[in-house]
């Protein structure tokens, strides 16, 4: 396996030319044909590196001088496919520790976080060693995440993890103290949602409902222009509109949120779709409403639903035409 000084840059090596193990090798330049239209300027170590790269791919030698030549491959390119490729083939041609080769990855990943390659690499090595895994490769992403909390790869990779290798226990801990430390972050209200809806821990959507709707309703409170809680509000009711309207909480965060009259775009949009599905207003937001309309500005609107489509073309300008758009097919509310 690749040692931890294999990862010093090749340029303190010698050329693979002058190493007796590669003597038997005749390299295999690229061939861009007779007149390339934009020939590359490679540098000479990768260039060498990738002939003698092609010569034993095209041999299909799987030896460990094979696996340490796709080493100095990945180190200059992390993003070449095929080499990657030929990696899991010598690696289960010498039938490698797949352990060693975690650990090798995660030091390659260190300097690559968002190298779709390399997640898939490492996602066939802990495929291939299983459950046991599970908390190392958790433990892996916290690492990457710490550093980039929105790292998408990272979040496809932990869901995997999840689902095929286990681990659902703290999860729903981890998602709330990313919240904690940064409620604007829309990757861990999507986890989240993932948690509830898919652990086999947790009871479902229906069975989380109540308190996720608790924990959304004070977020939304503390920061009413973050747009992530109010969609993952809407989200805990999925499949089940009636709950949606009839859950008091809905209607009483809206109203809230109006009677503050900041930051109360999305409780508008909100309220606009509680109205288009059914919902009756008490007369406190009703009132809430009008007290958000200006004489000037806003046309007088008898029809809550249109009322707050006018609001909206006023305090959302850049989505006027959007809201002109729902106000012409709304139906008559009263």
């Amino acid at each position: 396996m690749d040692s931890d000084d294999d990862l010093r840059p090749e340029e303190e090596k010698p050329p693979l030319s002058q190493r007796a193990e590669w003597s038997d090798v005749i390299p295999i330049p690229q061939d861009d044909g007779p007149n390339p239209v934009v020939p590359i300027a490679y540098k000479p170590e990768f260039e060498e590196t990738m002939n003698y790269f092609r010569a034993i791919y095209l041999s299909d030698e799987r030896s460990p001088r094979a696996l340490e030549l796709t080493h100095l491959v990945i180190c200059l390119n992390p993003g070449n496919y095929t080499v990657w490729h030929f990696r899991r083939l010598v690696l289960e041609a010498l039938n490698v520790d797949m352990y060693q080769e975690l650990d090798y990855v995660e030091r390659i990943a260190k300097e690559n976080t968002k190298n779709y390659q390399i997640w898939h690499h490492r996602r066939w090595v802990a495929e291939k060693l299983g459950a046991d895994v599970a908390a190392k490769e958790l433990q892996f992403i916290r690492k990457i995440l710490s550093l980039d909390a929105k790292n998408y790869h990272a979040w496809s990779h932990r869901q995997w993890v999840l689902q095929a290798l286990g681990g659902w226990e703290d999860e729903l801990d981890y998602c709330r103290q990313l919240l904690e430390d940064d409620v604007f972050n829309n990757s861990a209200w999507n986890q989240r949602y993932f948690v509830i809806t898919r652990s086999p821990l947790l009871g479902g959507l229906k069975a989380m409902r109540e308190s996720e709707t608790t924990f959304t309703v004070e977020a939304i409170l503390a920061n009413p222009d973050n747009e992530s809680p109010w969609r993952y509000l809407r989200g805990l009711y999925k499949g089940d509109t009636e709950s949606w309207i009839d859950d008091p909480q809905v209607a009483s965060v809206c109203l809230k949120i109006l009677g503050a009259k900041t930051n109360h775009v999305f409780a508008l949009s909100m309220l606009l779709d509680l109205l288009c599905h059914g919902f009756q207003p008490n007369q406190e937001l009703r009132a809430a409403v009008d007290a958000l309309t200006t004489s000037n500005s806003d046309p007088s609107e008898p029809d809550l639903g249109k009322a707050v489509c006018c609001i909206l073309e006023r305090v959302d300008p850049m989505r006027v035409n959007y809201w002109m758009w729902r106000k012409s097919k709304l139906p008559a509310l009263a």
